[in-house]
C-alpha cells in the first residue's frame, strides 16, 4: 500500500526512480525560481471545473485523463504532490486522483517550505516529459455531492467537517447567496492541520485524533469535507486518511454549491460545544 505522507529525506534518495512522478502546485513564479528536481507544474486552475457561480468541481473523466496524461503521468507511475501553502493545492490533486481511480499517489510533508527551508536540493530548469496515457476509471466512493450530503444530515454514523475560517462558519464573512454552514457541521480549519514549527508538517497524529475527538469525531464514521470549493477541505481529506480513516468523502463545489441553493439548509452562529 503506497504511504499517503512521505518526507523530504525520503524523496531526497528517489528522485532518480524511474517511476516516480513529481507534480508541483506552487504559484508558477515559484515554480520558475525553483523546484524539486523532476518535477513538472500543475496550475491549480486546470485541475478543477467551474459552473458559476460554483466552483471547484471534478472535470469530467476525459478532461482529466488528457490533464494527467499531459504531465507524462500514467497509472503505473507514483506520483508526489506538493504545493508552498501547506498543503490544500497539492491535496485536491491527490483526491481527484482518488476520485479517478489512482492510489499510487503522495502529499510531500511540509511541501515547498520544508524541501527549502531543509536545504534540499532545487533546480530552475523545466524538464519537458513527453505525453503518456492515463486512463481515469470514476470511484465515488470519495465523493459526495449535493444529493449525498443532503440523505447524510442528521445521521449519526456520518460526519460533516468544515474546514473553513470561523467567520466563513458562522456566517459573518459571505461567500454565497447564503452565509453559515451546513446542519451539523463541525469545524477544523485546514490550517489548523500544520505544524508552523516543523515547516508546515502536518501535525502529528496523535494531535489530529485529539482535534477531531473534542470534536466528537471517530474512524468509525464516515466523515464528509468541504470548504469553499473542496481546495482547503482536501487537506482535511488527506489527513483523515492518512490518520486511518477508512471512509472520507470530498464534496467538490462545498460551500458555492450548498450556499448558493434556494433549497439547501444552513446553520449560522457560533460552534457547538
Amino acid at each position: 500500500m503506497t504511504e499517503l505522507l512521505v518526507e523530504p529525506q525520503w524523496l531526497a534518495s528517489h528522485l532518480s526512480d524511474p517511476d516516480l512522478r513529481i507534480v508541483d502546485l506552487c504559484k508558477a513564479e515559484h515554480f520558475a525560481k525553483h523546484h524539486v528536481p523532476g518535477a513538472v507544474h500543475l496550475a491549480y486552475e486546470k485541475l478543477v471545473a467551474k459552473a458559476p457561480p460554483v466552483g471547484g468541481l471534478l472535470p469530467d473523466r476525459d478532461d482529466f485523463a488528457a490533464l494527467v496524461s499531459g504531465l507524462g503521468i500514467s497509472n503505473g507511475q507514483r506520483i508526489i504532490a506538493y504545493d508552498e501553502e501547506g498543503g490544500g493545492r497539492a491535496a485536491r490533486l491527490i483526491w481527484s486522483l482518488h476520485a479517478y481511480g489512482h492510489r499510487q499517489v503522495s502529499l510531500l510533508n511540509g511541501g515547498a517550505t520544508a524541501w527549502l527551508n531543509e536545504g534540499f536540493p532545487l533546480e530552475d530548469t523545466v524538464m519537458e516529459r513527453p505525453g503518456s496515457t492515463f486512463d481515469a476509471t470514476l470511484d465515488d466512493s470519495v465523493i459526495a455531492d449535493f444529493t449525498y450530503v443532503s440523505r447524510a444530515l442528521n445521521q449519526s454514523q456520518c460526519a460533516l467537517l468544515d474546514a473553513r475560517s470561523l467567520e466563513e462558519y458562522t456566517g459573518a464573512r459571505r461567500n454565497a447567496e447564503h452565509g453559515g454552514h451546513i446542519p451539523g457541521a463541525r469545524r477544523l480549519e485546514w490550517t489548523d492541520l500544520m505544524d508552523r514549527s516543523r515547516n508546515l508538517r502536518l501535525k502529528l497524529p496523535a494531535e489530529i485524533h485529539a482535534q477531531l475527538q473534542t470534536l466528537g469525531i471517530d474512524p468509525a464514521q464516515e466523515v464528509i469535507v468541504y470548504c469553499q470549493t473542496h481546495h482547503r477541505s482536501a487537506l482535511n481529506y488527506v489527513a483523515l486518511k492518512w490518520l486511518g480513516f477508512e471512509r472520507v468523502r470530498g464534496y467538490p463545489g462545498s460551500w458555492s454549491d450548498w450556499g448558493n441553493r434556494a433549497d439547501a439548509p444552513v446553520a449560522s452562529g457560533e460552534e457547538p460545544g
